[in-house]
């Protein structure tokens, strides 16, 4: 165990070093190789003058990574970014780093990267180094401002307005439904209670006197059906359909029992049978 503790502290040292630029520099130079700007590059300030290149300069970027005993290392990734503030349009180009350290990049307009963002208004691109290593923490610098000629604008995607926001979804409700005039709704009062009033016409001459109904033979009949309805009413409330075939057919065999021997009783006291 007290072994292993030197080999932590050691790893958790290497993971917190930290990289730096060794003679960074910026050079332009024209179609003849005529150097028309030359200066360092900073690491805790950019450069206070935008750097301008017209269509036949080239724009030269150089440095070598270190770590912090001057030691040349190759970072996992190394790229240089280019972003436009008012159009947020950015390009990510990669830089090419030796196992030494060292890296270059140059940019000429004849033949421009494809990672270089479309200028149509002229503005400056935020020129940033950003550095990942696994071993190191990560380093980002903003380097300059570059100036470019003014380009066509950028193609649009075949998909860009599906990433609009799309305009606000208004519900339109439907009016509320009209009441029929008062005539028609007893009118359709009468023709739904007509059958009751004639099934209770009915039911006043065949029915047995209300004291019959209680007698022990046509009780269990009456109860029975009134299990039917209780039934009917749950399924109503709260019943799946499947719960009511069940219980209905459980229902079913007292039922038939019990309205057998009612209808018997009752056939019986009309022929005049104790």
């Amino acid at each position: 165990m007290l072994s292993i503790l030197p080999a932590l502290l050691l790893a958790l040292s290497v993971q917190a070093s930290v990289l730096t630029l060794q003679s960074p520099r910026l050079v332009v130079t024209d179609s003849t190789g005529s150097q028309l700007r030359s200066e360092p590059l900073s690491l805790s300030h950019k450069v206070a003058t935008p750097v301008q290149i017209s269509g036949k300069d080239t724009l030269k970027v150089t440095f070598q990574v270190v770590d912090k005993d001057g030691k040349g290392v190759q970072p996992h990734q190394t790229f240089l970014r280019f972003y436009d503030e008012k159009t947020n349009e950015e390009g990510i180009q990669p830089i090419r780093v030796t196992p030494g350290g060292k890296a270059k990049f140059d940019l000429n307009l004849s033949k421009p990267p494809l990672s270089l963002p479309p200028t149509p208004n002229g503005d400056p691109l935020k020129v940033t180094l950003l550095i990942g290593s696994s071993l190191y923490d990560p380093l980002s610098v903003e380097l300059f401002d570059l100036v470019l000629p003014r380009s066509q604008a950028a193609p649009e995607h075949p998909l860009e307005s599906t990433f609009h926001p799309l305009p606000e979804i208004k519900h339109t409700f439907r009016a509320e439904n009209k009441l029929p005039p008062k005539f028609i709704s007893a009118v359709a009062a009468g023709v739904v209670l007509a059958p009751w009033a004639v099934l209770l016409g009915l039911w006043s001459q065949v029915a047995p006197k209300p004291s019959r109904l209680f007698s022990p033979s046509i009780l269990p009949f009456i109860l029975s059906l009134g299990a039917f309805e209780a039934l009917l009413f749950r399924y109503w409330v709260g019943l799946q359909i499947g719960q009511v075939l069940l219980y209905g057919a459980i229902l079913t065999v007292p039922t038939v029992f019990a309205g057998k021997q009612a209808l018997s009783s009752i056939g019986n006291r009309r022929l005049g049978r104790k």
